[in-house]
């Protein structure tokens, strides 16, 4: 087994994870996730710390999501942001509990660098010390805006609930 397919396996959850509480639907999830692997596979000779493949494989992936977006900005009318995703989707049925929903409405809501923090932990399952080399930051630095973060969800989910 190679080292790539190591990989693969190993990351392939928690790219996943990650993709989808970006993208909020589970087969634009699997589609982002088979073209991030794809990406990563081509450059998989540029990685040159292979510790830290899942922070630079969700850096890959957040580019695939946002090249997505992008062309989907130029083909819709955003004004009718349902055009874009399918009510009746397994997982527009499960975001519609209300408590999943609302968390990801929170995390949503959060300004940035919180809420790729909290994305990048929590559903990449990245390490504070691989965050805080993707943002070029101390490990204190990920450390005390991951806790912030979590902080300001909920701050938001108790405000939500007023």
């Amino acid at each position: 087994m190679t080292e790539f397919e190591e990989c693969f396996l190993q990351e392939r959850d928690n790219i996943f994870k990650y993709l989808f509480s970006i993208a909020r639907d589970w087969t634009l999830a699997e589609e982002l996730t088979q073209e991030t692997f794809y990406r990563a596979y081509m450059n998989w000779s540029a990685l040159r710390n292979k510790t830290s493949a899942r922070a630079w494989l969700c850096k890959i992936g957040k580019n695939c999501y946002l090249a997505w977006s992008n062309e989907q900005k130029r083909r819709a009318d955003l004004s009718d942001p349902d055009t874009l995703v399918d009510p009746n989707s397994p997982e527009e049925i499960i975001l519609r509990d209300e408590g999943s929903q609302k968390a990801l409405r929170c995390l949503h809501a959060l300004e940035e660098p919180y809420r790729e923090v909290m994305r990048l932990s929590v559903f990449g399952g990245v390490s504070l010390k691989e965050i805080s080399r993707l943002f070029g930051k101390s490990e204190s630095w990920a450390r005390v805006t991951f806790y912030r973060a979590r902080q300001k969800l909920s701050e938001r989910m108790r405000e939500d609930e007023v």
